[in-house]
């Protein structure tokens, strides 16, 4: 790439930095039925609109230079991509929209943009919007979201993409509330830790039908998008499993948000925020609630392998959820719930007094259950060979 081409691809980065996107709650609540690439193209379209001067025939110009800056695009083959990625945007991708009204719920169907328009000899791409999506891009008297269409420049996945949005639609109401008289504490805390059952989770990032086990549900559509989401947006976000009776039932996110993301002179770390000590400690009693609500912890309590000054040591409770559940989330999936429990029971026996032989808890069980899952999975294989 030339000096040239690198001085414009810094102009155009720096012009896309500067817009915002805003778009009802009903539209970012609604299933995305697309792939990464036309929902990025839509949001990218949408970051055009001023919502004060609603575009003419509902239809605005992108610079295709701009496009293929957004999404990073610099080979000799970038044409026939955007082309398809269009294509595939007009044949497949659609909105399907709940609102919810008196009597009931009320669904849409909705093609977003159904008419783009380019051609082989000038810059220019014109995408005329669907008059049906156009109330949930410009009538935003109540019930909007704003954000920054840099933040979902970086992100490369769909899920992340929805998830942001949706991180974007609560932390945003807390942010409005927040020194208003008309919300309690528990409302605000709920805004900036949203909860949203499973069921509803997978009809939101339309994975009914997809990731069938949960362990690969979470993995694809939960902890990968918030990693994107951690390392390129103005959010630091952790989640909460809760469960009714064995199953997963829900999840709870607890969002911080970065300060001076967005600040030229900000500077990141291989793409991880920077907190300041305040927003450290935040994040420390967040990932300190969801382990001393963690189902294990009552159950290493019950054990007496926990005491209360153990509870008491955020570090070593924080440790635990990070080092031990998840061997512990292993095993239950391994061997079942009574293997656990029969385990912790063997434990308990073994140590009796860890305050003075076994300091380090979280190393002492961490070995421990490892070592009972190898032991007892070498004894399954074993009965099976024979």
């Amino acid at each position: 790439m030339s000096e040239v081409d690198v001085e414009e691809r810094k102009k155009q980065i720096q012009e896309i930095s500067t817009r915002k996107v805003a778009e009802h709650n009903d539209l970012i609540s609604s299933v995305a039925k697309m792939d990464k690439t036309p929902l990025k193209i839509f949001e990218l379209a949408v970051s055009y609109i001023d919502t004060d001067n609603p575009p003419k025939d509902n239809t605005i110009y992108l610079s295709k230079k701009e496009v293929f800056t957004f999404f990073d695009v610099s080979d000799n083959d970038k044409h026939r991509r955007f082309k398809e990625a269009v294509e595939k945007m007009q044949e497949q991708a659609f909105f399907k929209i709940k609102e919810k009204k008196n009597k009931g719920f009320k669904f849409k169907r909705i093609v977003p943009i159904p008419y783009v328009e380019w051609n082989d000899y000038n810059d220019k791409v014109t995408i005329r919007f669907d008059q049906a999506i156009m109330p949930y891009l410009i009538d935003l008297k109540n019930n909007f979201t704003q954000y920054a269409i840099s933040d979902i420049m970086e992100l490369n996945s769909k899920y992340s993409i929805i998830l942001y949005k949706w991180f974007c639609m609560s932390y945003n109401q807390f942010e409005h509330y927040q020194y208003k008289t008309n919300r309690t504490k528990k409302q605000l805390e709920a805004y900036k830790s949203p909860t949203i059952v499973v069921s509803e989770l997978r009809e939101l990032t339309d994975t009914v039908d997809d990731y069938s086990r949960f362990d690969n549900f979470e993995k694809r559509v939960i902890k990968d998008a918030i990693k994107e989401i951690n390392s390129f947006t103005h959010f630091n976000v952790e989640y909460t499993k809760i469960k009714k009776g064995r199953s997963i039932y829900s999840i709870q996110f607890h969002i911080v948000k970065k300060e001076n993301w967005g600040n030229p002179n900000y500077k990141a770390d291989d793409n991880k925020a920077k907190l300041t000590e305040e927003q450290k400690q935040a994040q420390l009693q967040v990932k300190y609630a969801i382990a001393v609500a963690n189902p294990y912890t009552m159950m290493l309590i019950n054990s007496s392998l926990l005491y209360a000054m153990d509870i008491a040591n955020q570090e070593t409770i924080v440790n635990l959820s990070e080092h031990v559940y998840p061997v512990y989330d292993k095993m239950v999936s391994e061997l079942g719930q009574e293997a656990l429990e029969t385990h912790l029971e063997y434990v308990k026996r073994k140590m009796v007094d860890y305050t003075d032989s076994k300091k380090n808890i979280v190393k002492y069980l961490n070995v421990a259950a490892t070592q009972y899952i190898s032991s007892r999975l070498s004894m399954k294989q074993m009965k099976k060979g024979g």
